[in-house]
Parts: structure tokens; C-alpha cells; sequence
């Protein structure tokens, strides 16, 4: 399932896109044809995302909401004016799936015809978006958005969202800042309203939004945080760390377009950084561990594959 960093690139991308322009929406597939003529002929204003799910706001005050869930993904196309991956999206088997774009072509004459089951197609003068397979894909107004922007915890990539919408309109990033503070506290609150452990809480999207079971593994690792710790007894200092290294590894992902959390100092030399040096311990059981003698472990928590060092993240000593 696609993390954090791929919604927030993907509404930027659709923000590129199509923001400011009236579209087309039409359902190929045809599942989606209803909700589709809600917002056919709309203006596109504003694309943006939280955590694992993605809204689009019309000018008839309706928005789409997209959750890709395990298979869905988005792929564009478009003339000259479009730039940007041709695909953004879910696993096909080998890991997510992010495809940069070819030059456009010379001669644009309209999308290609539909391949496969395109749930929504989105459609401009200069370019088109393909949705297949989602969990979710519907039209809400503004308060069926807020009681789902309400089911979720604090979003890691907020902050950086807000300074990206201010370098576009030119206006002040004060309030980035603000917002890395109360995303900090809440999930800060959150953690401690659960004895669930650490790994299991960080999977939790009303705790903390857009953490996947990559980021998860990374950010216990880096932090040297058992994930067997219960949530409520990692120190606000601890917390903080953990909030602050979290909000810098997802930023680094949605510049990059992938999960890249190891160091230059942690990785070997005579490979590539993707995808062989990417990672820590996320799919590396059996093999040693990049900081200590230790072999990274694996095992099945909550139905997702956990991983981490028995040596780098030992639980702390109980205080008699």
C-alpha cells in the first residue's frame, strides 16, 4: 500500500495537472458513473492529501476522495505542459510503484483509449489521469471530508504541504511551523491514550497518518526504539524524536519519489543506494545489521511483516 509521501506527491502532481482548469470526469468501468456527473465539468481548484488518502475540491464545493488501499494507482499523460511520473501508485508484486514520466509527445490529441478497469478518468486540454483500483473512490461535500479528515491522526507531511502551497502563492510559511508543533502534540496525546505497543501503534491511522509498514520499520530503527515498547511509556522526549524524524524521512520521500532512510555512513559502498542500501532493517531479516553485529529479526504483527534489530532496539530496562 502506498505511504504518505506518494499521496502528498500525487496531489501535488493533479494540483500540476489540472488545478484551476475545468475537467472531465467520466467512469470508464463505470462504477463510479453517478458520482462521476457530480463534478463532470467542474473546475479542479484544489488537490491535497492526509495520510493515505487523497481530496479534490470542485468548484461546486464537492470533493473526490481516493484511498488506494493495496492495488490502486493513478497513471497521466498529457502535451508539453505536462510534467511529472506517468504512474503513481500501488504495489504490482515487487513494491510500490512510481513511474517518471517520458517526454510528452509532439502531437497531443486526448487520452489514450481506456486499458483495463479505469474506475475514474480525469480529463483537461492538456492532460489525463487514469484511477485504477481503489478502496475508495467517491464524491463527498464538505462535511461527509470533515468526518473522514476527522478519523485521522496528525499528518508527518502537513508542514511541508503548507510551505509548498505558500512557495506557489507567495504568501507567508508561519504557519508551517505551527502546524509541526500541533501535529507533535497530538500525536503525542495519542500515544499516550494506548498500552498498545510502539510497532502496532505506528500502524495506526487515527494515532498518526501516512506511516506505513516501511516507515514504521525505519523510524523504530533509527530512533533505536523496541517495537514491543508500549505506546504510553515512550518519553515526551523520545516522542518528539520520533515525530521529528518521521516528518524529515517523509519529506526526503516525497522529493525523492521512494523510501531512501539510511545515511551515506550506513550504507555499502559497492552498491546502489536504491534499492540495495534503502533500508535498515524493512525486508532484510536474516541479514546483519548495518550498525551492529546483530541480524535483523521478522515477524508477523497484526497481519503486516514487522522488522527490526534485537540489538539496536532493546526494550529499556523496567525501573524497580
Amino acid at each position: 500500500m502506498p505511504e504518505g509521501h506518494s499521496l502528498h506527491r500525487l496531489a501535488r502532481q493533479i494540483d500540476d495537472v489540472f488545478g484551476g482548469q475545468v475537467v472531465r470526469i467520466s467512469s470508464p468501468q463505470g462504477r463510479f458513473s453517478v458520482d462521476a456527473e457530480r463534478i463532470d465539468g467542474e473546475q479542479l481548484d484544489l488537490a491535497f492529501a492526509k495520510g493515505k488518502q487523497l481530496f479534490c475540491r470542485f468548484s461546486n464545493d464537492l470533493y473526490l476522495r481516493v484511498h488506494l488501499g493495496l492495488y490502486g494507482a493513478f497513471s497521466f499523460g498529457g502535451d508539453s505542459h505536462f510534467v511529472g511520473a506517468s504512474s503513481i501508485g500501488a504495489p504490482r508484486k515487487i513494491g510500490e510503484k512510481e513511474v517518471s514520466g517520458d517526454e510528452a509527445p509532439a502531437d497531443y490529441a486526448g487520452p489514450p483509449e481506456p486499458v483495463g478497469a479505469v474506475r475514474a478518468r480525469i480529463v483537461s486540454e492538456h492532460g489525463w489521469a487514469d484511477l485504477r483500483g481503489p478502496t475508495a473512490c467517491e464524491v463527498l461535500d464538505f462535511d461527509q471530508v470533515q468526518v473522514q479528515l476527522s478519523k485521522l491522526g496528525p499528518d508527518p507531511l502537513e508542514p511541508a504541504a503548507i510551505e509548498f502551497r505558500s512557495s506557489r502563492t507567495q504568501s507567508s510559511t508561519d504557519a508551517s511551523q505551527a502546524a509541526l508543533e500541533a501535529g507533535y502534540k497530538e500525536f503525542r496525546r495519542n500515544l499516550t491514550r494506548t498500552k498498545a505497543a510502539i510497532g502496532t501503534t505506528l500502524m495506526n491511522q487515527s494515532v498518526i497518518s501516512g506511516v506505513g509498514n516501511i516507515y514504521r520499520a525505519e523510524a523504530l530503527f533509527r530512533n533505536r526504539i523496541s517495537p514491543e515498547l508500549p505506546a504510553n511509556q515512550l518519553s515526551a522526549q523520545k516522542a518528539k524524536s520520533l515525530w521529528l524524524d518521521i516528518v524529515s524521512v517523509m519529506e526526503d520521500g516525497v522529493r525523492d519519489g521512494k523510501i531512501i532512510t539510511t545515511l551515506p555512513e550506513d550504507r555499502q559502498e559497492w552498491l546502489p543506494v536504491w534499492p540495495d542500501n534503502a533500508y535498515y532493517v524493512y525486508q532484510r531479516q536474516g541479514m546483519g545489521c548495518r550498525r551492529c553485529s546483530g541480524q535483523i529479526s521478522m515477524a508477523e504483527v497484526a497481519a503486516r511483516k514487522l522488522y527490526w534489530c534485537p540489538k539496536c532496539q532493546k526494550l529499556p530496562r523496567q525501573k524497580r
